[in-house]
C-alpha cells in the first residue's frame, strides 16, 4: 500500500475548509505509486486526488505548480492543482507538503490501440508547443549531464560485457549530444510512460504524474513515449503504434532537421537512461519505503534492440 503517511478525516476536514471545494464525504488511500502518499478525497461536491511528497526537493514543487497551472491555463488535460481561498496551492499537512488535484476520468492503458496512441501524441504535440513559451526552468536531472558521473555508481554490478556497453554508449552520447546543434527547448513531462495517462475509452482523459517535470530537449520527452508505448516485449519497435503516435505529434510540431537527425540516437539515450535509473534503484539507493524496485532488464533488452536495428523511419513532418 503506498500511504507512506496516513490521514485522518479530521486532518483532510481542516486542509478542505481553506477550498471553495465542498465538505468530505470520503476518502481512500491509492496504492498505485513509489514515492508520495496518494488519497482520492470525494466531497459534497467533486471528486478530488490529495498527494502528500514524501521525499524529493521540496522547494522545487512550486515548478510544478505552476507549470501545471500553465498547462491548464492552455487547455491540456492536465490535472491543474487547487488554489485555495487565498490563492495558494501548496499547503502542509501531516508536516508534509501538499496538494489537491481534480480527479481525471480514465484507467491506464496496458496495451494501448492506436486510436489511443494518436490521441496522446496529439496531445504530447500540443504540450510541446506550448511548453516552448513556458517561463520556468528546472534543468533535466536525467539527461547527458547525469548520465556521466552516475553510470559509474552501477559498473561494479554488470557483466565485462553490460560494463562496456554502457560506457561506449555514455561516451557516444557525449560526442553527438556534447558538441551538437541545440534541439528545440521547452517544459517536459519527463516520465510520460503508459502508467502515467489515463483513458476514458479512446479518449484521453489526462497526463499525471509530472514530478520528473523540468525543462530541456522536447526530443528527450518524445523518445521517452516510443520507448514505452511503441515497444514491444523483445525491445523492437511497432511500427503501427510508432507511426501513429509520430504522425499525430508532427501534425502539431514539426521536427527540425537536427531533431531527425539525432532522433536514433535520443532512443537509445532515454533507454540507458531508465536502464541506468533502475540499476541505481537496485544496487546503490533503494526506495525508502518496502516496495519493489522496476526491472533494469527490461531497457537493457530496449537499449539492445535499437543498437540491434535501429530506429524506424520517422514519417514526414504535415505541412
Amino acid at each position: 500500500m503506498a500511504v507512506f503517511t496516513p490521514l485522518t478525516e479530521t486532518q483532510v476536514e481542516a486542509l478542505l475548509s481553506r477550498f471553495d471545494a465542498g465538505s468530505l464525504v470520503s476518502m481512500e488511500g491509492v496504492a498505485a505509486g513509489t514515492e508520495n502518499t496518494t488519497f482520492f478525497v470525494t466531497t459534497d461536491r467533486r471528486e478530488l486526488v490529495l498527494t502528500l511528497f514524501e521525499q524529493g526537493a521540496f522547494d522545487e514543487l512550486p515548478f510544478f505548480v505552476d507549470l501545471l497551472d500553465y498547462l491548464d491555463e492552455h487547455r491540456l488535460p492536465v490535472p491543474g492543482p487547487l488554489h485555495d481561498r487565498d490563492g495558494v496551492a501548496l499547503h502542509r499537512l501531516a508536516d508534509k507538503p501538499a496538494l489537491l488535484f481534480p480527479r481525471l476520468p480514465g484507467k491506464h492503458p496496458h496495451a494501448p490501440n492506436l486510436t489511443q496512441c494518436r490521441a496522446l501524441g496529439d496531445t504530447l504535440g500540443r504540450m510541446h508547443q506550448v511548453s516552448q513559451h513556458f517561463t520556468g526552468h528546472r534543468p533535466n536531472p536525467r539527461d547527458l549531464h547525469w548520465l556521466l558521473p552516475m553510470h559509474h555508481k552501477v559498473l561494479v554490478y554488470l557483466s565485462p560485457d553490460d560494463q562496456a556497453l554502457m560506457k561506449d554508449e555514455v561516451e557516444t552520447y557525449q560526442g553527438v549530444f556534447g558538441t551538437g546543434p541545440e534541439l528545440p527547448q521547452g517544459a517536459l513531462h519527463g516520465d510520460l510512460f503508459r502508467d502515467n495517462t489515463l483513458f476514458d475509452g479512446d479518449r484521453l482523459g489526462g497526463l499525471i504524474d509530472f514530478y520528473n517535470g523540468c525543462t530541456g530537449d522536447l526530443l528527450f520527452d518524445l523518445a521517452i513515449v516510443i520507448n514505452d508505448w511503441a515497444t514491444e516485449p523483445d525491445g523492437r519497435l511497432n511500427a503501427e503504434r510508432h507511426d501513429a503516435i509520430l504522425r499525430a505529434y508532427l501534425a502539431r510540431r514539426p521536427l527540425t532537421h537536427a531533431e531527425r537527425e539525432e532522433w536514433p540516437m535520443m532512443l537509445r539515450m532515454t533507454a540507458l537512461r531508465y536502464w541506468l535509473s533502475r540499476l541505481l534503484v537496485v544496487y546503490v539507493d533503494p526506495p525508502a519505503h518496502d516496495l519493489t524496485p522496476h526491472d533494469p532488464e527490461q531497457f537493457r533488452t530496449i537499449l539492445l534492440a535499437r543498437l540491434q536495428y535501429g530506429a524506424l523511419p520517422l514519417p514526414e513532418d504535415a505541412t
